[in-house]
């Protein structure tokens, strides 16, 4: 079992989805019982986008082991792929329920509870997912939401952060300019949008905001 692992790994890095597809197969034949295997080949259909099938796989790992964090992990992830939201919440939380306390089912879930537009919902698991692992997009997201929720000295630590990991980010960038706008800080404000536009030239919220903030000072 753990060579077919290994060369189902080994396949995936060389994107023979096909091959892998007959690994995992392999596996569900040889240890039926095995929630592992059942989960293995749904993340596959799930990457494919193969969503029926996946969540199908998915469901019988569960039925096999209702304890099995993972498959809930990956049918919420499932779930928010197809934009059923309410589904993908309560997926992600029964896999942390289950003791699955990692970085991406924090971010996962605060996700989740953003595109249901529950922002304040999904600060804390925002925050925690950035405190496990300071990836740039989740640290990214976790901005974006407090300067949502108007908490802009919060957010503009954060998406300072952000541009210490990725000096080019525009979207932190465009942010940190609309932040310095509110704080009245007109020419720091010019500078990020600036800074957006080198990085992303078709950046048009940065346009826009720069334009709008060189007439007001034009206008003084």
């Amino acid at each position: 079992m753990v060579d077919k692992r290994k060369e189902a790994i080994r396949l995936m890095e060389e994107q023979k989805y096909e091959e892998v597809a007959k690994v995992f197969i392999q596996m569900i034949d040889e240890e039926p019982n095995d929630p592992i295997g059942y989960i293995n080949f749904a993340n596959l259909l799930s990457q494919m986008r193969q969503y029926g099938e996946a969540e199908r796989f998915y469901l019988k790992a569960i039925q096999l082991d209702e304890k099995t964090a993972t498959a809930f992990y990956g049918l919420g992830n499932l779930y928010y792929e197809k934009s059923l939201f309410p589904e993908a919440e309560k997926s992600f939380k029964q896999a942390i329920h289950l003791g699955l306390l990692d970085s991406d089912v924090y971010f996962m879930l605060g996700m989740t509870y953003v595109k249901n537009e529950k922002l304040t919902l999904a600060l804390p698991f925002l925050q925690r997912a950035t405190e496990l692992d300071e990836d740039v997009q989740k640290l990214f997201q976790y901005g974006l939401v407090l300067a949502q929720l108007h908490y802009l000295k919060e957010a503009e630590k954060v998406l300072l952060r952000v541009i210490d990991i990725q000096q080019h980010h525009p979207d932190a960038l465009y942010n940190l300019g609309i932040i310095a706008v509110h704080h009245k800080q007109y020419r720091e404000a010019i500078d990020y949008f600036d800074h957006a536009l080198s990085s992303k030239p078709d950046h048009l919220l940065a346009k826009k905001a720069k334009a709008s903030v060189e007439k007001g000072i034009a206008s003084e």
